[in-house]
């Protein structure tokens, strides 16, 4: 079961950059494995709730990044549907989708409440910052996660 346990966080920890590959969902059902082979001896139940935690938190990081990174350089609220839209699409293109589809949707979204190409510009870039900073907590969360888990598991 660990060897299994391990395969899942491994191929969580890739699945958190790929896209349509439930990265956290992997890795939290990885650790709960591991705990779960050992009887929560080493890993209890208050710890496995705190990954629970986390795991769904990681996927408010990247849309709330995006929206904070957009709020800031003043863009409607199109803009933001736009972005949104636009990550959902990308989901299934891949990796391009992903780097195109913020930018394009929240430059869309701008178009329609303002004609400038300057500002919907302004606007496809905040999204795609505001997406990549997202997705670098959401890496960053993951290995929080592994960390949490390993240092219970190695001081218990």
């Amino acid at each position: 079961m660990l060897v299994l346990a391990t395969v899942l966080v491994v191929v969580g920890l890739v699945g958190v950059v790929m896209p349509a590959v439930p990265g956290t969902i992997l890795i939290f059902a990885g650790l709960l494995l591991a705990a779960w082979s050992d009887g929560f001896v080493r890993v209890g139940v208050p710890t496995m709730v705190l990954l629970g935690i986390l795991t769904v938190a990681t996927y408010f990081v990247d849309i709330a990044m995006m929206a904070l990174g957009m709020k800031r350089l003043g863009t409607t609220r199109r803009a933001m549907a736009g972005a949104a839209l636009g990550t959902l699409a990308g989901l299934f293109l891949g990796l391009p989708g992903l780097i195109i589809g913020p930018f394009a949707g929240a430059m869309l979204g701008e178009l329609t409440a303002d004609a400038n190409w300057r500002v919907a510009g302004r606007a496809g870039l905040a999204a795609w910052i505001g997406f990549l900073v997202g997705t670098m907590a959401k890496i960053g969360l993951a290995f929080v996660m592994v960390g949490i888990f390993l240092t219970a598991w190695f001081m218990s």
